[in-house]
């Protein structure tokens, strides 16, 4: 089966899906907030699943562009999208420093770099005076876009969010299908090979960490400005850890892998205490109520699942599984 003849329609149904799901009982704010992170997972992707860096400090680049956007529109007075902007260009700043100082390195070394780097970010999180420390950025305003939107009203900033995620993935296809991302592609299979046909692969994976670390940063600022705070959730090493798990369930190397990755982890993370009850209820076992506590475990074992069973993640195994010759000796192409 020819997938590229479906994609389109794939991602305009699902875009058609997001249009109308306020209007169907869908709570604005948390579909707003499972876009934030499906734009991490998809900024993180570009870099581990077509270039094949594995960072683990990419927390950074989401809290701490959190903080500096809350903290340019609550307490500088900037517009919603000069804070987005501020926020962008903070883990621009982030990436460039990171990857400057991660790409000559290789494998787990690199990866650890990544790491303690990030645990900086936290710990400054933690001690700066304007992050709150503890207890956060709160009472971020969402103001009005350009003057005109007020974003205060769900509905209006629900829309916003949608049009952000939607141009920053469309711009992740675009890069990904470029002759940029073909070498990033390449760099990945065998970046021997890239070197000896001439290209310059520390800068190309610098300019991809770049990229990766902007785009994570967009995510971080929208969702401060979505949720109404920054915390230190969000520059805690967990999360780096649940970016690498998105992905990987949902499927490296693939476009659409990382969307259903956050959404899976997300609804798990929001939604298993609920499915706990209704267990507790269904079958009168009061043990299943005490599921919503243990939602590190359940996901943990959904990443050994998917790391045994679906090697190649939910998408990538789906893709897999669709481009599979049928009988009649048809072959498909990705």
């Amino acid at each position: 089966m020819n997938i590229k003849k479906f994609t389109p329609v794939g991602y305009g149904l699902l875009l058609l899906v997001l249009i109308v799901a306020p209007f169907f009982g869908a709570y604005p704010v948390f579909v707003m907030k499972l876009l934030c992170f499906a734009l991490f997972a998809a900024a993180f992707n570009l870099l581990l699943g077509y270039t094949g860096l594995l960072s683990f400090g990419h927390a950074a680049f989401l809290g701490g562009s959190a903080y500096i956007a809350g903290h340019a529109v609550k307490v500088w007075g900037l517009t919603p999208e000069l804070g987005l902007l501020a926020g962008t260009l903070c883990g621009a700043l982030l990436g460039w420093i990171m990857g400057t100082l991660t790409i000559r390195r290789q494998g787990i070394y690199a990866t650890m770099i990544t790491l303690a780097l990030a645990q900086m970010v936290y710990f400054a999180a933690l001690q700066l005076k304007f992050t709150g420390g503890e207890d956060g950025l709160q009472g971020v305003p969402r103001g009005k876009l350009f003057g005109v939107l007020d974003l205060s009203n769900d509905l209006t900033m629900y829309f916003v969010a949608l049009t952000i995620t939607a141009a920053a993935f469309w711009l992740i296809m675009r890069i990904i299908h470029s002759p940029f991302g073909q070498v990033l592609k390449g760099i990945k299979e065998n970046e021997p090979r890239a070197i000896s046909l001439g290209y310059d692969t520390d800068r190309f994976k610098l300019v991809a960490f770049i990229i990766s670390a902007a785009l994570s940063g967009l995510a971080g600022s929208l969702k401060t400005l979505v949720m109404g705070f920054a915390s230190l959730s969000d520059v805690h090493w967990t999360m780096s850890g649940n970016v690498v798990l998105m992905a990987l369930v949902g499927g490296m190397g693939t476009l659409s892998g990382p969307l259903v990755g956050a959404m899976v982890i997300e609804l798990l993370e929001n939604k298993i205490g609920d499915f706990g009850t209704w267990l507790a209820d269904l079958t009168s076992v009061a043990w299943f109520s005490t599921i919503g506590g243990s939602v590190t475990m359940v996901t943990g074992l959904i990443f050994v699942i998917c790391t045994l069973a679906f090697r190649r993640g939910i998408m990538g195994e789906l893709i897999a599984w669709l481009q599979r010759p049928r009988g009649g000796g048809g072959g498909g192409t990705s």
